[in-house]
Formats: structure tokens, C-alpha cells, sequence
């Protein structure tokens, strides 16, 4: 199976659909920003408002974290993830890890 056949639910029960759970699947990746990027929202900070270069770099560290999920998946021969859920925490000034992680599971 294709990893971009992969469901992924927030929910536990997939209406309809029967299925056994294989595992824990999980997927993670630090990124960190640019120096010039950090120098703007550097200066953002002062006036206040969204810093896009953070929005950003959150939104490419998801993305790849669920990519990086679905290839743990289809490793463990799952056809969906329940239960996905996120995490993330700054390692640094300018790193972000982000985790998605959630049960694999076979369909009947």
C-alpha cells in the first residue's frame, strides 16, 4: 500500500469499518528557521502579531511529521491511523520538534 492510501483519523471508530490494532505509529522532525527568517520575527516581536516565518515552519514540521507517521505505517502493514494526535515542543530559540502519533490499525 501507498503511504498517501494511509486514512488517518483523530477519531478512534472509522464509521462503518471493522478492524484490528497492529500498533503504535509515530512520526517526528526538528526544523529550525533561517537566520534572516529569525531576524524578522525578531522584529515582529516587538510591534506584535502573527510571525509567519513560525506559522510556517510549524505547518512544513506537521506535514512532514504526518508523512514520516504514514511511512511507519504502511512499514507495520496498516491500512489507517486512529487516535492521531500531535505534540511539539522548542528545543531551542528557533528549533521546533513536532511529533504525530496515533494507533495503526488493519481492516478486517
Amino acid at each position: 500500500m501507498d503511504k498517501s492510501e494511509i486514512l488517518v483519523s483523530t477519531t478512534e471508530h472509522i464509521p462503518g469499518v471493522e478492524y484490528e490494532i497492529i500498533g503504535e505509529v509515530f512520526g517526528i522532525t526538528t526544523q529550525s528557521k533561517n537566520v534572516v527568517k529569525n531576524i524578522g520575527a525578531g522584529l515582529k516581536n516587538l510591534v506584535g502579531g502573527e510571525i509567519k516565518a513560525y506559522t510556517e515552519l510549524l505547518s512544513e514540521a506537521r506535514d512532514i511529521a504526518i508523512e514520516r507517521m504514514r511511512d511507519n505505517a504502511v512499514k507495520m502493514g496498516a491500512d489507517a491511523v486512529v487516535v492521531m494526535r500531535f505534540d511539539s515542543d522548542s528545543i531551542s530559540q528557533d528549533m521546533e520538534t513536532v511529533a504525530a502519533y496515533g494507533t495503526a490499525v488493519k481492516f478486517k
